[in-house]
């Protein structure tokens, strides 16, 4: 699936191409499963429709999962037929997981643990290193998360169910932290508690200042936070001294106030992360610890699991961006290999 102009879904097209050759330091994954995000919509759809494409041909989609079937000259650590996931595949590259075989350097290509499914493999990628680096940007660390690694710590995590935030509670509560979470309904709070929050604030329904310092009368160490602008007021009422404020997404405005005298008084940390630009110490460091977090089983995906999958074949990829694009809850899926089979474990 490629498109070469900026547009809707409609530009995406199923297109046929010569299988490519894997270039030194690089490998190729025969794709079972490519995983969908905002940013890949947000690409496609770029500044203004029909704009030129960052090259003449754009393979869409950061993340996926599938099997080495060729191995670039130099490429040590792997072997054809590894079971593999991937992350940010189409970064400053033209060609995605959206297809049937993408060549990626061995930087971006994690092994993907026997027990893990290629459903799993292709949830990882942004959501759980996003969720990995908000969790470790506070003053005091950890620069690496395991269990324990977060012992005695609250962790709120703005807007639970989304794919994101479920990664975030589940590696939150995985390095033993306490994990508060805000959701919008109680469907959502549902997919919270499955994803294992420890408590669950309806912010609509409750006043989520007061509850959250019920929870945590000292306030909270450390938030990830997806919506600044809006939650700015209530991050300043909740936050502990010495608290961070990981801050990964724009949604609800890119301009916030912020009370400075009440976030000098609490030695507050603001902490903006962009994970296409976080470098690669950052990223190697937090697949690292996420393929750790699959060992212990500590990462399920599936409804069960706090993170419904809704899944399309590679004919329908234009549906599936327009999924994510209305903001379907959980985690959306490509199947392109017909191996891909339905397990979310």
């Amino acid at each position: 699936m490629a498109y070469s102009k900026t547009g809707d879904s409609s530009v995406l097209q199923l297109v046929e191409r010569s299988v490519p050759e894997p270039a030194a330091g690089e490998v190729r994954v025969r794709v079972v499963v490519s995983g969908v995000n905002p940013t890949d919509w947000k690409a496609r759809a770029g500044s203004q429709t029909g704009r030129p494409t960052p090259f003449p041909e754009v393979v869409p989609d950061q993340d996926g999962a599938g099997v080495i079937d060729a191995l670039g000259d130099g490429v040590s650590g792997f072997e054809v037929g590894d079971r593999v996931w991937v992350f940010l595949a189409a970064h400053e590259r033209p060609t995605g997981t959206a297809q049937e075989f993408t060549v990626l350097p061995t930087a971006r290509v994690v092994h993907l643990p026997d027990a893990a499914s290629f459903a799993l493999g292709a949830s990882l990628g942004v959501p759980a290193m996003t969720a990995h680096r908000a969790l470790t940007v506070h003053e005091d660390g950890p620069t690496h998360l395991a269990p324990g690694a977060l012992d005695g710590r609250t962790v709120l995590v703005a807007g639970g169910a989304g794919a994101v935030g479920h990664a975030a509670i589940q590696l939150a509560r995985w390095s033993g932290a306490r994990v508060i979470t805000t959701v919008s309904s109680p469907e959502k709070a549902a997919l919270a508690t499955a994803a294992g929050a420890h408590h669950v604030v309806n912010y609509r329904a409750d006043d989520p200042a007061k509850a959250i310092r019920a929870i945590a009368p000292d306030g909270v160490d450390q938030v990830v936070e997806v919506s600044p602008a809006r939650n700015a007021e209530l991050n300043s009422r909740v936050i502990a001294n010495h608290g961070s404020i990981a801050v990964y997404a724009t949604d609800g405005g890119a301009e916030m106030t912020l009370d400075v005298r009440r976030h000098f008084a609490l030695n507050v940390r603001y902490q903006f992360l962009l994970l296409y630009t976080v470098g690669d110490t950052a990223l190697a460091t937090a697949a690292a610890d996420i393929v750790r977090a699959l060992d212990d089983g500590a990462l399920p995906v599936g409804e069960h699991a706090g993170l419904p999958l809704t899944r399309f074949p590679l004919e329908r990829a234009a549906e599936a961006h327009d999924a994510v694009e209305a903001g379907t809850v959980g985690k959306v899926l490509i199947d392109v290999a017909p191996d891909a089979g339905v397990a979310t474990a």
